[in-house]
């Protein structure tokens, strides 16, 4: 589909792919900086007893480019634009980055994207086989998204989704009870230890399933006169009929500990209690392994939401460092974030130093990762000044955003388009982590390359008028494309291959413009984290 009028050009433009071939001993540009690896906070001195124990090399700390690509991409799931990258790229301040943190941290965009994640999380859907509704959905996000956005403490977080009462339309926790394929005591039991304890109780033996589900036997779905409306409560007497036996007196925590349950208490608030403790030896390592997860791409704990026995933490002191400081500060999710985004370890570049295969699985390197399906195409679209459609046609009413809407804000999985659903949007069915396929396929490939969606986009969004009609400075239109598309500037090599191209004329086409934005936007070094 492409001319060949900038092949030289286009093979050339590097990617993490290319560069990932093999283990550098000096820096590469624009992925390394001249900067070895250095101490930064408590999780670096954690992790450099590791590498020493290991035999690994770290890599060197990543450019400012990757950095801030990086941190935009992994915090708040938006691309920085052409002045935020050449204003971070251009300041000299030795703390621009640790606050650059904080900024993101306060974006409205961070509460935006982790509503996105914790989505997946608590499985918000409208549609089969969850079958929240819409109404309750919107209950569910507005809940979730004032709870981020004001960075409500952990603790109360999970005491709210695991006590609330009322009408699952008006009452947005409430739905965590819903939000299950099966709402029997034993699946709500499931459902809990994989969402607050990264465990998966399926697995376990069926009297211990038996003794946690019991905290769980006194929830009540009362149906209203309003469609699909239901009243989620405490009633210890609901299950209490001729057809189905009392519900149990006697409850057995996670941990083996019985209990009896008391009459004038929801059971909910004891195993709450119980649940978000200091010392629980699940609640606070979850979390934290689960946002090392989202930050890394890999859990200390891997898979994040396994956690058993015989599935050991690889390091397991950071862990125990991220819980204790966690509980320290109040639950505060953000203390977290801005710990492992400080450390020189989440700041290493994605080439390997060390031959030791163990290299990845000991961060000595960050990993690279395709880029949500979210993410991406509202990378495309910010890029190109362009929206999307996006749409469900079950339940009534027949549902339809408004264009102009970015994907990670979609909220409910029922609602999507066909680039979603190629891409590996998770859908919402069971909350585990593996939902989300974010493996480059050779469909997606195609679509990319050839797809007259995304070539629409570029020859004709709004977003890159600017470049299509700047043919007289090449060096300037080619600069701000780089900090538009990849956020950092051309390399030496990359404008020796641009002199040649352009070396019988002053100018770049039309043509030539545009084949230069499209194989941007198809590298690696842009579909990718790094």
């Amino acid at each position: 589909m492409r001319s060949s009028s900038l092949i030289g050009l286009l093979a050339v433009v590097l990617t993490v792919t290319t560069v990932l071939a093999g283990v550098s001993a000096q820096p590469i540009e624009p992925f390394d900086s001249d900067q070895e690896f250095s101490v930064r906070n408590r999780i670096d001195e954690l992790m450099v007893a590791k590498w020493k124990e290991q035999g690994i090399t770290p890599a060197f700390i990543c450019s400012d480019a990757v950095f801030l690509r990086r941190v935009y991409l992994d915090l708040i799931g938006t691309l920085p634009t052409e002045d935020e990258a050449k204003k971070f790229l251009e300041d000299s301040d030795p703390q621009k980055r640790e606050k650059l943190i904080d900024e993101l941290l306060n974006r409205p965009e961070y509460a935006d994207y982790w509503t996105m994640r914790w989505g997946d999380v608590l499985r918000i859907k409208a549609e089969f086989p969850i079958n929240l509704w819409p109404n309750a959905v919107q209950a569910y996000n507005r809940w979730l998204y004032s709870s981020l956005a004001r960075n409500k403490p952990y603790d109360q977080f999970v005491r709210e989704l695991l006590t609330s009462s009322g009408s699952n339309f008006r009452v947005g926790p409430v739905n965590f009870y819903r939000a299950t394929q099966d709402r029997s005591p034993k699946g709500i039991a499931q459902a809990v230890a994989l969402t607050f304890m990264g465990v998966r109780a399926d697995q376990w033996p069926e009297e211990k399933l038996k003794g946690m589900a019991a905290f769980f036997s006194q929830i009540s779905f009362k149906s209203t006169m309003e469609w699909k409306e239901e009243i989620v409560s405490w009633d210890p007497y609901h299950a209490n009929t001729a057809t189905q036996p009392p519900p149990p007196q006697e409850a057995v925590f996670p941990d083996g500990v019985k209990i009896q349950l008391p009459a004038d208490r929801d059971p909910r608030q004891v195993f709450a209690d119980w649940l978000i403790s200091p010392k629980n030896p699940w609640f606070a390592k979850n979390v934290v392994n689960r946002i090392w997860y989202w930050l890394f791409g890999r859990g200390i704990i891997h898979e994040p939401d396994d956690i058993r026995d015989d599935n050991p933490a690889v390091a397991p002191e950071v862990l125990s460092y991220l819980e204790s400081e966690l509980v320290r500060s109040g639950w505060d999710l953000k203390h977290i974030y801005r710990l492992i985004c400080n450390s020189g370890t989440y700041q290493l570049s994605c080439i390997a130093r060390s031959r030791n295969p163990k290299a990845g699985m000991y961060f000595a390197y960050y990993p690279t990762r395709r880029l949500d399906a979210e993410v991406l195409i509202d990378a495309i679209c910010q890029i190109t000044g362009t929206s999307e459609e996006y749409w469900s046609m079950v339940p009534e009413p027949y549902t339809i955003i408004p264009q102009g809407e970015r994907a990670v804000r979609l909220g409910d999985a029922s609602i999507t388009s066909a680039f979603l659903e190629l891409f590996g949007r998770p859908p919402r069915d069971v909350g585990l982590i593996s939902e989300r396929a974010n493996r480059m396929t050779a469909s997606q490939r195609l679509h990319l390359l050839n797809s007259s969606h995304i070539l629409t986009k570029i020859e004709q969004g709004p977003g890159l008028e600017w470049a299509r009609n700047s043919y007289t400075n090449p060096r300037q239109t080619v600069t701000r494309l780089y900090l538009t598309i990849l956020s950092r500037y051309p390399t030496e090599k990359e404008w020796e291959i641009l002199k040649q191209t352009t070396a019988k004329s002053s100018r770049l086409s039309r043509e030539m413009v545009i084949d230069l934005i499209w194989a941007l936007m198809n590298s690696t070094e842009f579909l990718y984290r790094h």
